[in-house]
């Protein structure tokens, strides 16, 4: 009986800390993958930089496209206009 009450409050404080960790460095976060494709042209005065998506995405040849507002745009990376504008962007950071 003396034992079982330290377990529980051992095992309540577990969870409890386990609910604090921070989950974006559990796993891989969902805006490093492209689920939606923008297959307009986007105005480069919108554009800030660009990042290439995670190797554990399904999709390939494709980027993300950080957008002022906090936006981001997925596009395909063969696309000329995308080929043109990435000479002019720089690689987010």
């Amino acid at each position: 009986m003396k034992l079982i009450i330290p377990a529980l409050v051992c095992l309540l404080l577990a969870g409890m800390w386990l609910q604090d960790v921070d989950t974006k460095s559990m796993h891989v976060p969902s805006s490093n993958c492209c689920y939606m494709t923008v297959k307009r042209k986007i105005s480069p005065k919108k554009i800030r930089c660009y990042k290439h998506i995670s190797s554990t995405c399904s999709h390939e040849n494709r980027l993300i496209l950080k957008l002022t507002g906090g936006l981001e745009a997925c596009v395909f990376q063969k696309d000329s206009w995308v080929q043109a504008y990435l000479k002019r962007i720089n690689p987010c950071l």
